[in-house]
């Protein structure tokens, strides 16, 4: 027979609850934490000393709150003081933020990168540079936390190796060994696939917050997607989950770059989008995305039927995820955002045809509330994670920065 927890794993557990709550609901009192947690005053306020003497949160007297009688504290994160690092390594561009504990970004930095071989020296060591800069700017008693990458391609979660980034040129490509190489931070750099994280920040601190079934949708040349299932995040065997953009929707459809066909992002990415516009080669990226949807608001006949080509595609693909996870939300991120506000009508359209009434009948479909800073901050998610689990025992093995 198993026996129960020890007192040591209860404390840590309601250790990082707490700071949980703080680092994602902001500042809470300690009446509101006793009552979220179901714990008595006594344990929180023991809890809450704890992290205030480790440095993690700081404990004030509420702004005037009108009530009559002794305020109860109110529990803050110490967002200057701890931070992780976040990457995003897109098609594109490189973006790098130092995020303090609750979320907040204090810093970033961004450079574009230009499509082609993925330069795996390159992009490490461009990262490591805005990361450098970042640490220069710190106050001598902050510390780092975590660091966390989200890459566009698909990811081994046992090694952060990118086995496949079509569009980004990687091929089992080491990224977490580089980065941890060139960060030197005395932790490793975790990496994840940036349309998972993409769907941890908008159910964490976007349009999904509260949402317990989410699909997040993610555009860049391709599609990737991120699906949360009862509050968690599904990762699969190998941590290759969620790569709907490699789910076949035109058995007889374009070529894709994973080397099938008919691949929901073939159907339905940029390049797609782009030749049924009319204006292959003009333009490439975001820019190039917004301009067709500018066009078909605009009157432009072809923009127009081209947005409601790869529009219908995108229905099927979505009609498809409804069918099989039933979520409450699908957000839709990246260029898949413009997309999908130039095409919702098809959208919905393949999304009534194609699916179960029960499983639609409570579908909101939205747009990312965080725009391009979706993967960086599902990135810090990421990175928080260890001091979350067990803040106590993660500051016991970190200096400062």
């Amino acid at each position: 027979m198993r026996a129960g927890p020890s007192q040591e794993e209860i404390r840590k557990h309601n250790l990082g609850t707490l700071l949980r709550h703080v680092h994602v609901g902001g500042p809470t009192s300690r009446a509101e934490l006793t009552s979220l947690m179901g714990l008595n005053r006594s344990t929180i306020m023991a809890l809450t000393a704890d992290l205030t003497a480790a440095g993690l949160v700081r404990e004030e007297l509420p702004r005037d709150t009108g009530r009559a009688g002794r305020p109860s504290l109110v529990v803050r994160p110490e967002t200057a003081r701890v931070y992780v690092l976040a990457f995003d390594v897109g098609v594109d561009r490189l973006a790098a933020a130092r995020i303090g504990l609750g979320g907040v970004v204090l810093d970033r930095r961004e450079t574009r990168r230009e499509r082609g071989p993925f330069d795996l020296a390159q992009v490490a060591g461009t990262l490591a540079g805005f990361a450098r800069q970042m640490r220069r700017r710190t106050r001598e008693d902050t510390i780092c936390v975590g660091a966390a990458a989200g890459v566009s391609g698909v990811v081994r979660r046992s090694d952060g190796v990118v086995r496949l980034g079509p569009n980004i040129g990687a091929v089992e490509t080491p990224l977490r060994e580089e980065l941890t190489r060139r960060l030197a931070l005395g932790m490793p750099v975790a990496v994840g696939n940036e349309a998972n994280l993409g769907a941890l920040a908008e159910h964490t601190r976007g349009i999904g917050i509260g949402c317990r079934d989410l699909v997040y949708l993610h555009g860049d040349v391709g599609i990737g997607g991120g699906i949360i299932v009862n509050g968690q995040l599904l990762g699969g065997h190998g941590g290759y989950g969620g790569e709907v953009g490699h789910m076949v929707v035109n058995p007889d459809g374009r070529r894709c770059g994973c080397g099938s066909r008919g691949c929901l992002e073939a159907e339905v990415g940029e390049p797609a989008l782009m030749e049924h516009a009319g204006r292959y080669g003009e333009m490439i990226g975001r820019d190039a995305v917004r301009a067709v949807v500018d066009a078909a608001d605009r009157g432009d006949v072809r923009a127009q039927e081209a947005l409601a080509h790869v529009g219908g595609w995108l229905g099927i693909g979505v009609a498809n995820l409804v069918n099989v996870f039933n979520p409450e939300m699908v957000v839709f991120g990246g260029i898949l955002r413009e997309i999908y506000l130039g095409s919702a009508a098809q959208v919905r359209s393949r999304i009534a045809t194609g699916t179960l009434s029960a499983a639609r009948e409570r579908l909101r479909l939205r747009t990312t509330a965080l725009g391009d800073d979706a993967t960086l901050m599902g990135a810090a998610e990421l990175a928080f994670t260890q001091v979350l689990a067990d803040p106590l025992e993660a500051l016991s093995r970190l200096g400062p920065a």
